[in-house]
């Protein structure tokens, strides 16, 4: 932001794009997982009020992979219809850095969106 210039977008900048990359190294930091599972767990975790589409999930891991944040590996090499993931050294530490990153953001909308609870609908 420029001097003077006034905040005209919501404070949240973290895009749900960059949220699900979060939330997916976050996961493969506690153990391995395939594609259905992370989105179950997503959905599981933010208690089914949100859950991310496939179309969002398999694309992260692929750019993920490529990116050597995690590694793949098929189950089932000849059927390849299950595979896992887990995270690499080098996802750990990207983790950790995006991580730090965003947290400042996410606490300024959960202040925003605490004082609308507050002043609009009177709840502490």
């Amino acid at each position: 932001m420029y001097k003077g210039e006034r905040q005209r977008q919501f404070p949240m900048t973290l895009s749900t794009t960059g949220f699900v990359k979060l939330y997916i190294l976050h996961l493969l930091t506690e153990k391995n997982y395939y594609g259905n599972r992370i989105k179950d767990e997503i959905s599981r975790r933010l208690n089914g009020k949100w859950s991310p589409s496939y179309g969002m999930i398999y694309p992260l891991l692929r750019q993920l992979e490529e990116e050597g944040y995690i590694e793949g590996w098929w189950e089932e090499p000849n059927k390849r219809s299950i595979r896992r993931y887990r995270i690499t050294d080098s996802g750990i530490e990207h983790y950790k850095v995006i991580k730090l990153q965003n947290k400042e953001s996410i606490n300024d909308s959960m202040l925003i969106l605490r004082n609308v609870l507050k002043d609009i609908y009177k709840e502490v």
